[in-house]
């Protein structure tokens, strides 16, 4: 029988190149071009038509012989594919400058996600406003979670109490982390997706670079 696409093993090269497609096609669809080759495409990624052209067949294809592809098509696929139409609710845990930042910026809205939820422990952060948004303090979390329906949790806290906060998030029905602490979090015996996100890895990745 042959395999649908929730049933295929995608690889995370692949899946970490889908965000790519999806912005780059988000910029051509902004510059007014409705259609592209794999080759005009690879050209504007630095990356092969072949390898362009072996990801998305990972989906289905989406281009067409002598055509190439509908850039608002794949555009809406690839977000598809994304999630991008499923309108997640997200929060944030820790407003300090790193937290403030994020939910400050415009790519939770232009992703599909929806910040519904802000929260800390310092009594001078609980009670202002970010945006639209005032911050909690972390003891409505329970309440909160019971009466709102949170997908995604963004945790900006210390190290040492990532592990607890995540836990205590996943006992809430939570399912997704998007993790800034600086560690490998996993959280086992759990039906959850995490995402660890080491700054400081890219700096140093440029230095190699440099280096060399």
């Amino acid at each position: 029988m042959k395999k649908t696409i929730e049933q295929k093993q995608i690889s995370n090269a692949v899946i970490n190149r889908l965000p790519r497609y999806h912005r780059y096609l988000g910029e051509l669809l902004k510059s007014d071009i409705t259609r592209i080759s794999s080759n005009a495409l690879a050209q504007k990624m630095s990356i092969t038509a072949s390898q362009i052209r072996q990801d998305l067949n990972c989906f289905g294809g989406f281009g067409q012989q002598g055509y190439g592809y509908n850039v608002a098509l794949l555009y809406k696929e690839i977000g598809k594919i994304l999630g991008v139409d499923k309108s997640y609710n997200a929060i944030i845990i820790g407003i300090g400058n790193l937290g403030h930042s994020l939910a400050s910026h415009h790519m939770f809205k232009n992703r599909g996600v929806n910040l519904i939820g802000l929260f800390d422990v310092n009594p001078d952060i609980v009670g202002t406003n970010v945006l639209s948004l005032q911050v909690k303090e972390i003891s409505e979390l329970e309440n909160f979670c019971h009466n709102n329906r949170v997908d995604i949790a963004v945790l900006t806290v210390p190290k040492a109490e990532t592990p607890i906060m995540c836990e205590r998030l996943a006992e809430l029905n939570v399912k997704g982390f998007w993790n800034f602490s600086n560690m490998e979090l996993e959280l086992p015996g759990y039906d959850v997706q995490i995402e660890n996100v080491h700054m400081g890895d890219s700096l140093m990745k440029l230095c190699y670079r440099l280096t060399q």
